[in-house]
């Protein structure tokens, strides 16, 4: 039967109105959630169960890129979904293809394996340097270095290489073979790799984020990371940057680390590549990608729907020059904030980012936090997310306008007045 000749089916029944304790009644409360039920979207805009709007400057966490309800992702949806939406991995999957093609020749890398999500993709990270590693350095013992601050993703061997103990409380025994050092401090770094070089272990891979978002949007000291790069040329260590959620034009660049003028080895890609829809992928250079089959592998990972609606979402960001907007709108943003911090010096430290991931950091003398700012600013009408507790994120779609960007910042205004 073709997708022309469909019965076509009875319309499913909306869910049922239920009230947050009705939620909490069934579903595990690993999340503590603001008090809302959000119902509906478009473009930047988002409706809760009784009709409020809000600007949405989550974005599903730097996730929703071309917003909520984007023709061309409802589109791609629909037109795949009456394809073909899943098969095994062990079948060719002409979308992956594609898709692996579009990200090969918009980056550095040579390879891309898919999964669902950025933890998956930096687990895929984490196994190909160890295999590399033992198979091609011969290192007994491999070591990844990661930062203070970061945070790489919620599996046990990603909440250890996180480095950030509150993560981490209650879940050990942790995955062995990782040490921490502080985000864009040279000479910690150098000190680490000689203290672990011994016989039978050394540094093999360096794990970093070019900009550490959920530890409080810190940008990435491009000297710092241009002397990493030369450290891992001299040392043959793996450079692996978390994309996760600098990646996908999030700092109005394609990619992080071009902000930075490096490239990685190995680098991970997940929330903006499917524009909401799960998908992640681990990329890397030929040299290093010593996977075999039986290595790893994923069920859902590069299914034709995921890749399907990723691949529009890609050819999106270059038809509607979405990069462009968000260094434009971003720029915006900033100076909008920065016109808020010197009007309360008292209260806000500075305000720091690239592109549409930006943060306004509060002074940690203060009593006011992150959260409360995020509650206030709700209550205005527009959605924000914490970065720590002195930290306010705004990681709008990139589709965002300059008239949505100044409907926000009076927002943050009013909020803090």
């Amino acid at each position: 039967m073709s997708p022309d000749t469909l019965t076509p089916v009875a319309s499913i029944a909306p869910p049922q109105a239920f009230s947050p304790a009705e939620f909490d009644e069934y579903v595990v409360t690993s999340y503590a959630r603001f008090p809302i039920i959000l119902e509906r979207g478009q473009g930047c805009r988002v409706w809760d169960s009784e009709g409020r709007e809000y600007l949405d400057f989550v974005a599903g966490i730097a996730t929703c890129t071309l917003g909520h309800a984007h023709p061309a992702m409802v589109e791609a949806v629909t037109r795949q979904i009456q394809k073909l939406h899943h098969v095994s991995n062990l079948f060719y999957i002409p979308e992956q293809g594609e898709l692996a093609k579009w990200l090969v020749h918009h980056s550095c890398a040579d390879r891309v394996f898919f999964c669902n999500s950025g933890a998956e993709a930096n687990e895929a990270a984490i196994k190909l340097a160890r295999k590399y590693a033992h198979t091609v350095l011969g290192i007994e013992n491999p070591v990844i270095l990661t930062a203070h601050a970061s945070f790489h993703g919620r599996t046990l061997a990603t909440i250890t290489a996180t480095g950030q103990p509150k993560y981490q409380q209650n879940f050990n025994p942790l995955v062995p073979g990782f040490h921490y050092v502080p985000y864009n401090d040279l000479a910690a770094l150098e000190a680490a790799i000689a203290q672990l070089d011994t016989p039978t272990r050394q540094v093999a891979a360096i794990l970093l984020e070019g900009l550490q978002g959920e530890g409080g949007v810190r940008p990435g000291d491009r000297a710092y990371f241009q002397r990493i790069r030369q450290l891992c040329d001299e040392k043959g260590i793996l450079l692996i940057l978390d994309e996760v959620q600098v990646g996908m034009g999030r700092t109005g660049k394609l990619w992080g680390y071009e902000n930075l003028g490096i490239e990685p080895d190995i680098f991970t890609s997940a929330k903006g590549l499917g524009g909401g829809i799960p998908i992640g992928a681990m990329l890397c250079k030929s040299f290093c990608d010593v996977f075999k089959p039986g290595d790893h592998a994923s069920t859902f990972g590069g299914n034709p729907f995921a890749c399907g609606v990723a691949l529009t979402v890609c050819q999106t960001l270059d038809r509607e020059h979405l990069l462009e907007n968000a260094r434009a709108r971003g720029e915006q943003l900033r100076q909008g904030l920065r016109a808020i911090t010197q009007k309360y010096p008292n209260l806000i430290a500075e305000v720091r980012g690239w592109g549409l991931i930006n943060g306004l950091v509060l002074r940690e003398e203060v009593e006011l936090t992150a959260p409360e700012v995020v509650k206030r600013a709700i209550a205005e009408g527009l959605l924000l997310v914490p970065a720590g507790p002195k930290v306010v994120r705004f990681v709008p779609p990139l589709i965002v306008t300059a008239d949505e960007v100044e409907a926000a910042i009076a927002m943050v205004e009013r909020a803090l007045a």
